[in-house]
């Protein structure tokens, strides 16, 4: 579906709609610049056309050039391959624009990240509370994001009123934001009836670091060095998302091998991450043997990782315009004698799982993400393909994927059974992606370019273990960074699980948490 055709749809359901520009900037991606009277109209006719969440949904701040602000709403065409942008110029005085909150609840997040970060008000979003700038520490009328910020200024400050749930028999449990064990700090606040949870209301941002502040300013080499600690088990994605987007404002294509090599380091992180949550799984129901080799066949992916890269974590991999890691046959045969004994490992721990009768009566049923609800709320990555949504970059744009007839595993029930199941399968399918990869690595060619300084902007994209990884940069003619947008899945996700444990017990929020996985780090930014 070219641009001009998406054009004909927004115009057979808006008459009265007309683009100030439609651009194409790059192959896989389409920018529709509109007026404010046609953003939301616009912005829901591509919703429900191409049946597609909010990707992504952030401001940029232009004021110092052009007086204005600039919001940009990203959605995603499976049928083409192609990024489609709603673009949207927002004066500098009284700055709103028209909430698609109510209607779109996948943008509602990110409404209210722009709102907090940039002053932008989304009028009609019936939530506008701050996700990551405590009420209780940081005054109101600061906007970190806007260029002219330099220090907090002095302003109200105020509690953080969470959502009440009100009725004879009902109280609260708040659990967090420190918790017993090393996961990050999230505050869980539950509202149940008896024993069933009939609400959750989870608040983040205790590890809200400035990432995307920190990126301004900065090089694209530096800016690299960065992305790869935004997310410390998402390593890969996040700087090859990174990479990705600064490689098509240098206008570089990189070589086959390159490709190749990176697509083999991308699957290795998604099989030690999924790999951990399986033994986390098991651990959490108290089944101790199989996390026990579960955790060993971690091991020993990272110990691969490290012979292979010289890094457990694959720090370092990444880098503009290439990659570094040679991957000549010795190592080609290092690696596939370390997988084929990993996979007699994971074929074991399968065995185990599957063949206890108690284990799958405690994950079977239990965290349960209707496909329908998943859908709402933009729940992606695997606990999206759980229930049934079928969005996976790897098989949505022409790729090396394609080549290796890469499938998508998904679930349709959408319970921490499901998503136990997509990781196992994902597993099986990363080993058998990596074996595809090395068999044609030796014929590829290696054409590393080096990336000159040059002024654009793009969106660079990944599917990482958990799911969509995207970064936008904007890089003025030296080259040095002025925005950087993040998304994470996990800011996705989140909304998800706060409904897959209503009707459960508190109890079991440890197992449905761990099914979900999801990144503090990442969400919080």
């Amino acid at each position: 579906m070219p641009g001009t055709d998406l054009i004909t749809i927004i115009n057979n359901k808006q008459p009265n709609f007309k683009a100030i520009a439609v651009t194409i900037p790059y192959a896989d991606e389409i920018v529709i610049q509109v007026k404010a009277e046609d953003f939301r109209k616009v912005c829901l006719v591509l919703h429900e056309s191409l049946s597609s969440p909010v990707m992504a949904f952030f401001a940029v701040d232009d004021r110092q050039k052009q007086a204005k602000f600039t919001i940009y709403c990203y959605f995603l065409n499976i049928p083409q391959g192609q990024w489609v942008a709603v673009s949207l110029d927002i004066p500098s005085v009284d700055p709103y624009f028209d909430s698609l909150a109510k209607d779109i609840y996948s943008a509602h997040l990110f409404e209210r990240e722009i709102w907090e970060m940039f002053g932008l008000e989304p009028r009609g979003n019936p939530d506008l509370r701050r996700l990551r700038l405590h009420d209780e520490v940081w005054p109101t009328g600061n906007y970190p994001l806007r260029k002219d910020f330099r220090e907090i200024i002095a302003g109200e400050k105020k509690d953080y009123k969470f959502a009440r749930v009100e009725g004879e028999g009902i109280f609260e449990v708040p659990v967090g934001p420190v918790h017993a064990g090393i996961i990050g700090p999230g505050h869980f606040r539950f509202s149940v009836a008896g024993e069933p949870i009939i609400h959750l209301e989870s608040r983040l941002g205790f590890t809200h670091r400035g990432v995307e502040k920190l990126f301004e300013g900065k090089s694209l080499a530096a800016g690299l060095l960065l992305a790869e600690c935004v997310s410390g088990d998402s390593v890969i994605a996040h700087s090859l998302a990174y990479s990705l987007a600064a490689e098509k404002i240098a206008g570089i294509t990189i070589g086959k091998k390159t490709a190749y090599c990176r697509a083999i380091v991308l699957e290795l992180e998604r099989m030690y991450n999924h790999v951990n949550d399986i033994g986390g799984i098991a651990l959490d129901v108290g089944f101790s043997f199989p996390a026990a080799l579960a955790a060993i066949i971690k091991e020993s992916i990272l110990q691969a990782n490290e012979k292979l890269t010289g890094s457990r974590y694959l720090k370092g991999m990444n880098k503009l315009g290439g990659i570094s890691l040679e991957m000549n046959p010795e190592q080609q045969e290092e690696l596939t004698a370390a997988l084929s004994k990993i996979k007699e490992d994971f074929t074991a721990l399968v065995e185990i799982l599957d063949n206890s009768v108690s284990f799958v009566d405690r994950v079977d049923g239990t965290g349960t993400l209707k496909m329908e609800i998943a859908e709402d709320l933009g729940v992606l990555g695997l606990a999206g393909r759980a229930a049934g949504v079928k969005i996976d970059l790897r098989k949505h744009f022409p790729s090396l994927y394609h080549e290796a007839k890469h499938k998508i595993i998904t679930g349709r029930a959408g319970d921490v059974l499901a998503r136990l199941k997509v990781r196992i399968e994902e597993f099986n399918e990363s080993g058998r992606l990596i074996a595809e990869f090395l068999n044609k690595i030796s014929s590829a060619e290696t054409e590393d370019s080096k990336i000159n300084p040059v002024s654009g902007k793009a969106l660079g994209y990944s599917e990482g273990w958990r799911g969509p990884v995207l970064y936008w940069l904007k890089t003025n003619p030296a080259g040095i960074i002025e925005r950087c947008k993040i998304t994470d899945p996990s800011f996705h996700n989140w909304p998800g699980l706060s409904y897959a444990v209503i009707g459960e017990i508190i109890p079991d929020f440890p197992l449905c948490n761990k099914s979900f996985d999801l990144s503090y780090a990442g969400n919080d930014l």
